[in-house]
């Protein structure tokens, strides 16, 4: 497995990313691997590269380039208020558009279609956190390439508001996948229940479950909510979804 970091030229400017490819020639599925608002980094890299050797090609890509390059913190975030770190999300989130978001997923998908070691399968596309919504607007965008989605405590996925991610929906064809997270302020139960009323009328191949004593950030290894058996448990439903359609 090699691991390239990598420049990806977008409509609003280089977006920082990593690749990887298996060494033998063999072309897999694409899968566009989404990391939290911390950034790209050791976990996230592990996780990637994880991923890859189950059988894809992923790219990891810098949602935040607008902004920061790898990780997008320098200093240690305290998201309970804290209002340095909370200045510092709204500048990481505020560029982040819808329409800037499926920008992004639209050049990340075409980008994949040109590399060598993608074959012609469907596409996956997993976010994590505040990229969750990303990787949604992501299938949006490309409904042709994009197969299959994975949201792990992703936040904010339904919020009355205009730009709620849920709206969405209608323009996905992809099989999609959502673990939430107990107790989470980014995705409240409430929400949570309107996302799935949501996900029921859309009318698509879905899954959306709560992972008990699973705290926001439960699948990050350097998330202090990090919970290895869950995480493990995620990293088994992300291998089976994309397993079954990224074909």
């Amino acid at each position: 497995m090699t691991e390239k970091d990598i420049e990806i030229k977008m409509a609003d400017g280089t977006c920082d990313a990593v690749l990887y490819e298996a060494e033998d020639g063999r072309k897999r599925p694409g899968v566009i691997h989404l990391p939290d608002i911390m950034g790209i980094r050791a976990s996230h890299r592990a996780m990637a590269k994880r991923l890859a050797e189950a059988g894809y090609t992923v790219l990891l890509a810098n949602p935040f380039y607008r902004t920061a390059r790898g990780a997008t913190f320098d200093f240690t975030p305290n998201f309970a208020g804290d209002p340095r770190t909370m200045q510092r999300f709204g500048e990481l989130a505020a560029p982040l558009t819808p329409e800037a978001m499926e920008r992004d997923g639209g050049s990340h998908v075409n980008f994949l279609a040109t590399q060598k070691s993608v074959s012609d399968a469907m596409m996956g596309a997993v976010g994590y956190c505040f990229t969750g919504a990303m990787a949604l607007r992501c299938a949006a965008a490309r409904p042709d390439r994009i197969g299959a989605v994975a949201s792990f405590h992703g936040g904010r996925l339904f919020v009355d508001e205009p730009t709620s991610p849920h709206l969405a929906l209608p323009r996905v064809k992809a099989r999609l996948y959502f673990a939430h997270a107990v107790n989470d302020h980014a995705m409240p139960q409430e929400a949570i229940d309107k996302f799935n009323v949501a996900l029921k009328a859309w009318g698509g191949k879905y899954e959306s479950e709560v992972y008990a004593d699973a705290p926001h950030g439960f699948t990050v290894a350097d998330s202090a909510a990090y919970r290895q058996p869950q995480a493990e448990r995620a990293f088994g439903k992300l291998k089976d979804l994309f397993a079954a359609t990224l074909k």
